[in-house]
């Protein structure tokens, strides 16, 4: 079923406030005393509870409702409710905040309109989100809640069971409820910050983390801070960054966390298919359109339509499509090749590339208005070796995927293997961290993952963060490491053997943790040698 066209619902945005009042300047005196009220509250459930008592009040409504998107914009939650002159008890159950089955809900929330309908039917719009009354509801204003970035996190809403028209209580009870929630974001920081911890902004105390991707370093963050501000809105994005850095996991996260999450998500890398073939397969063809065009078929654009449609190495598309592409951005129209006929579709756009755009414009090898257009929201990800410890959790990740898939124990890590994946500069970033891990994975035996299984050869970044300290330990390391198992772990003879007592052999051994788990592959060789 077809969202219902909900275009002529949207009163306009020149309605002033207290116009239609029969005593404003009563009204404005009883917003004013709560706005006082609320600036001296503290708990949480209170400023909720309160707004909504006081939306149901100032405009004379049996029912209102406060809706909150959780911090990764993917879960709308209903947070307090106010019917028929009680604060009802809310369930703690979220919905997914496209809310499929509510289309004034999403119209709300995803085109960040006010929606106020004078006479509601119920027989054209799913109201099942409003409490069930004997009296059905006749009029309906449900707006959307800002933060100080002017982000969507939330609705606000009023119903009568009368037909009324509400809107001239919108700019007022608006400008309410984004001043409870920003007392709300106040509270959560100051709670949330120790009193000596130096001062962070509410963007960076409320950051979403996750998106399904694994990380937490300040540069991935930092990704994540952008990947919520695009989730809700239609822009194109431009992902950015070397190759096997996660783009393509990047863009699927951008829509499967954000308003087109129930339409396709379709994948095109523009380098693996042949310049003539591309045209064809964004656009579709008309039968007859060239020699073996036996029929009509859509292109990707029309198997979007509605949802995501991401341009993996863009760079690559030829100047004649780049401007196809243009027009489908500026106009949402699509051309079939073969045909005179234009259609429109509704599709985003998520681009991505290693290449550097803006050189390649400037030398005339991309179109400058197609790159500006694309670059109106661009988004870079992090080399792997800049990413700190993510590398160990990545690959700990990766290791229990393959041991998974292999129906296997999990293997165990030793501390020699992950300071090597530490220290390693990973060109080819996660994609080879990935493969490097997998491989390991088949080459233990006893399920735990040596050094010796990854055999990583230096790369030029390898040591750039490493202090001449820390590479002479590095080398004293591998030394102890080479003789220890030359000697089959046996300390007294490496310890003789390097001139050294045993005492300092054993707290050279600590000091630079080489655990008896490097040694124990050259023990189990030599058991294994002896059986025989």
């Amino acid at each position: 079923m077809n969202s219902p066209d909900l275009s002529s619902a949207v009163s306009p945005d020149s309605s002033r406030m207290f116009a239609r009042m029969a005593d404003p300047l009563r009204y404005a005196q009883a917003l004013l005393e709560r706005y006082a009220l609320f600036a001296g509250m503290t708990s949480r459930d209170r400023l909720l509870g309160g707004l909504v008592e006081a939306v149901a009040v100032l405009s004379e409504s049996q029912l209102s409702q406060l809706y909150l998107l959780d911090e990764t914009h993917t879960r709308l939650t209903l947070c307090a409710e106010y019917c028929d002159g009680t604060l009802q008890p809310v369930s703690s159950a979220s919905v997914p905040s496209d809310y499929t089955d509510a289309h004034l809900l999403q119209y709300c929330l995803c085109q960040d309109q006010t929606l106020s309908l004078a006479s509601l039917e119920s027989s054209l719009f799913a109201t099942d989100f409003l409490p069930a009354t004997s009296n059905p509801w006749r009029s309906l204003l449900c707006l959307p809640l800002k933060n100080d970035q002017g982000h969507v996190i939330g609705l606000l809403l009023w119903a009568n069971q009368r037909a009324l028209d509400m809107q001239h209580y919108s700019d007022s009870l608006g400008h309410l409820g984004n001043f409870v929630v920003a007392q709300l974001q106040l509270l959560q920081n100051l709670r949330a910050r120790p009193i000596d911890e130096p001062q962070t902004s509410l963007a960076t105390k409320a950051m979403p983390r996750g998106y399904g991707l694994i990380g937490d370093s300040p540069p991935m963050r930092a990704v994540y801070q952008l990947i919520g501000k695009v989730l809700h809105t239609p822009v194109s994005v431009l992902l950015t960054g070397e190759t096997g850095t996660g783009k393509e996991l990047v863009a699927r996260a951008i829509h499967d966390c954000g308003s087109r999450r129930s339409q396709n998500f379709v994948v095109q890398n523009c380098a693996s298919i042949p310049d003539n073939l591309l045209e064809s397969e964004l656009f579709g063809y008309r039968k007859g359109a060239f020699s073996g065009a036996d029929s009509d078929r859509p292109g990707l654009f029309d198997a979007a339509d509605g949802g995501t449609l991401f341009l993996d190495e863009i760079g690559d598309m030829p100047l004649s499509l780049q401007a196809k592409l243009l027009r489908v951005l500026q106009e949402g129209e699509v051309r079939p090749l073969g045909s005179m006929q234009t259609h429109k579709v509704n599709v985003r756009i998520i681009a991505a590339t290693h290449c550097d755009l803006r050189a390649q414009a400037e030398r005339g090898l991309f179109r400058e208005d197609l790159f500006y257009r694309l670059a109106s929201f661009p988004i870079e990800l992090p080399p792997l070796r800049d990413r700190g410890d993510d590398i160990l959790h990545l690959a700990r990740h990766f290791a229990a995927n393959a041991c998974a898939f292999l129906d296997r124990p999990a293997c165990r890590w030793t501390d020699p293997a992950l300071e090597q994946l530490a220290g390693y500069g990973f060109p080819g970033n996660v994609r080879e961290l990935k493969g490097l891990v997998e491989r390991a994975v088949l080459l233990c035996e006893g399920n735990e993952l040596l050094a010796e299984h990854f055999n990583l050869e230096a790369s030029p970044t390898s040591n750039v963060r490493l202090s001449l300290r820390e590479r002479m330990e590095r080398v004293e390391r591998n030394l102890l490491v080479d003789c220890l198992r030359k000697n089959l772990g046996n300390q007294t003879s490496a310890a003789n053997e390097l001139g050294l007592p045993r005492r300092t052999l054993l707290y050279r051994m600590q000091r630079l943790n080489i655990s008896p788990a490097e040694l124990k592959l050259a023990r189990e060789k030599l058991h294994a040698q002896s059986a025989t």
